[in-house]
C-alpha cells in the first residue's frame, strides 16, 4: 500500500458543497482505500491505496464524491515526498514561511504562463511560482489579500488549492504516522 495526501478544493466553504468528514472517510474506505483519515473540514485526506497513479486516485475520489454527494470537486493527490518537496522549497524566510500559503497547482504551468501571471503585483503581497506551487505571503493574511486563487488559475490554466503552513505540517506528520502503521 502506498500513502497519499488528497486535497479537495472548495468543500465546506461558505456553506457550499457540504460534506461531513465522517461521511467522507466512510465513503472512501468503502471504495477500497485504507486507513482513511481527514484533517479539519476543508478537504484534507491522508489514505493508503494500491493504486500507483496520482491521476487514477484523483479520478476515483472525484467520481466517488460526485456519485454520492452530487458535487463536482477538483481533487489533487500528492505523495508525502511531493508535499515535503513543496514545503521545503518555500523561498521565504522561516518567519514569513510560517505565515505563508502554499497554493498547489494541479499542473506545472509553462514558463510563458508564469511570466504573464507574474506581471501583476500588489503592495505588501509577495509570491513566487516554483514548478507546481505558488508560495504566497501577505502581511494581512490570505483572506484579506488582493490576490486570490482564481486569478492564478485563470492565468496559469490549471486548478489550484491553497493550504497554510500549519496544515502542510500536519498533513506531512499524518502521512509519516500512517506509513509506520501496519
Amino acid at each position: 500500500m502506498n500513502n497519499y495526501i488528497i486535497f479537495l478544493k472548495g468543500i465546506n466553504v461558505g456553506g457550499h458543497k457540504k460534506i461531513l468528514m465522517a461521511d467522507l472517510r466512510e465513503l472512501l474506505s468503502n471504495t477500497g482505500f485504507k486507513n482513511v483519515e481527514t484533517y479539519i473540514q476543508s478537504g484534507n485526506i491522508v489514505l493508503q491505496s494500491s493504486e500507483k497513479s496520482l491521476l487514477d486516485i484523483e479520478e476515483i475520489v472525484k467520481t466517488t464524491i460526485f456519485k454520492k454527494f452530487g458535487y463536482e470537486v477538483s481533487v489533487l493527490a500528492k505523495t508525502r515526498q511531493d508535499l515535503e518537496c513543496i514545503f521545503d522549497t518555500c523561498p521565504f524566510s522561516e518567519e514569513k514561511k510560517k505565515s505563508s500559503y502554499f497554493v498547489m497547482l494541479h499542473n506545472t504551468p509553462s514558463p510563458d504562463l508564469i511570466k504573464v501571471a507574474s506581471k501583476k503585483v500588489y503592495e505588501d503581497e509577495e509570491y513566487k511560482i516554483i514548478k507546481n506551487c505558488i508560495y504566497f505571503f501577505s502581511e494581512k493574511g490570505f483572506g484579506k489579500a488582493k490576490f486570490n486563487v482564481n486569478y492564478f488559475e485563470g492565468k496559469l490554466n490549471t486548478f489550484a488549492t491553497a493550504r497554510n503552513y500549519n496544515t502542510m505540517l500536519k498533513l506531512i506528520a499524518m502521512s509519516l504516522k500512517s506509513e509506520k502503521e501496519p
